[in-house]
């Protein structure tokens, strides 16, 4: 925990990035005194990793009192379940994508107990955000959770992730630029408050990415610094007390495409599709964004499977609606339609957007 000012943060305590770490997870966790654990998979990851992260609890005397396959994310079921975990565990870990990931976050926060992160890919900054996205009455939703106590990233479990979990990760990191722009200009124009510091950090893991040349993203210096970023951008929002140093009007265009479409795509493809957009609404570092894209095979990758035009464009109409009282630059009605005239007129757009 840190203290900035009358505000009291808590970071976590374990951060760990590198080959080979779920074979330490058991040492990490005995470091801090923990002895019993309940352990959360995504489906298909016990299979996968499960020997690999049992030998290394059973090897540091971290007795498995609990364990879950999560394969839905409705925010009752956890509840349930949450009491359901014998009251010695004292500490949660999930391990997998997202949703596993979500969910032990949300069941540690029921249960006030610490909650250790173990990403199998980078897909969205997620893995070390105080936030869990749950299903409430239906409805996706982000609900308010703690940030997680550990992160353990091993990169050679994020090597074998799909090919479309990676750029996903890589269109949530570039949205930290249009996400920035929009929470300064709220700042200036409603008054709405801004934290500096969490805006310096978001900030600069982008830029941390963009200055790294290689772009072979399967290599593990190119995942290091890709689940760096991502990783102190959910410690910026925990910084800020919320999400909007990492989300902004490319987000809204995403959540209102998951409303919309028959078919949506990942949360990370969308919302780097719609950074790509906003940055040009907002003439923030479009050529930046435009090139980073484009030399990762951002591009190339998601015109294999375009998103829809005309969802896109009345996800577009509906984004402001999305939040109340959150502005972005969408919130001038006239970005609203040049956003679609673009999409009609860019080359890029046309290619990714059918």
């Amino acid at each position: 925990m840190i203290k900035f000012g009358q505000k009291q943060i808590f970071i976590p305590s374990i951060l760990k990035i590198s080959e080979g770490e779920l074979e330490n997870t058991g040492k990490y966790l005995k470091d801090e005194l923990f002895n019993n654990a309940a352990v959360f998979f995504s489906e298909g990851i016990e299979g996968i990793f499960g020997e690999k992260l049992y030998s290394s609890l059973d090897s540091a005397g971290i007795n498995v009192l609990h364990r879950n396959i999560v394969s839905d994310i409705n925010i009752e079921n956890i509840i349930y379940e949450a009491f359901a975990i014998p009251g010695a565990v004292d500490v949660l870990v999930g391990i997998g994508g997202g949703k596993a990931l979500d969910y032990a976050k949300y069941c540690a926060h029921v249960l006030a107990i610490p909650f250790i992160s173990i990403p199998t890919s980078t897909s969205n900054d997620g893995f070390c955000s105080p936030n869990s996205s749950l299903t409430v009455e239906g409805k996706r939703k982000t609900v308010k959770a703690n940030i997680p106590y550990g992160v353990i990233v091993d990169i050679d479990a994020i090597k074998t992730s799909p090919q479309n979990c990676i750029y996903s990760g890589i269109g949530d990191l570039i949205s930290k630029i249009t996400a920035g722009w929009d929470w300064k200009e709220a700042s200036r124009i409603t008054g709405e408050t801004f934290n500096d510091f969490a805006y310096i950090i978001a900030n600069n893991t982008v830029f941390d990415l963009l200055r790294y040349k290689k772009c072979d993203i399967r290599h593990p210096d190119f995942l290091f610094h890709l689940a760096n970023s991502l990783l102190m951008n959910g410690i910026s929002m925990e910084i800020a007390g919320t999400s909007r140093p990492a989300s902004g009007s490319e987000h809204l265009i995403s959540h209102a495409y998951d409303a919309i479409s028959k078919n949506p795509s990942l949360h990370g493809i969308q919302v780097g599709i719609a950074a790509y957009i906003c940055s040009f609404l907002q003439q923030n570092n479009f050529e930046t964004v435009r090139d980073f894209l484009q030399a990762t095979g951002f591009f190339k990758f998601v015109a294999e499977n375009p998103l829809n035009k005309e969802e896109f464009k009345q996800a577009i109409d509906l984004a402001p609606t999305i939040k109340q009282d959150f502005y972005t630059i969408l919130s001038d009605k006239k970005s609203l339609e040049m956003a679609k005239e673009f999409i009609n007129e860019d080359e890029i757009c046309r290619q990714i957007i059918k």
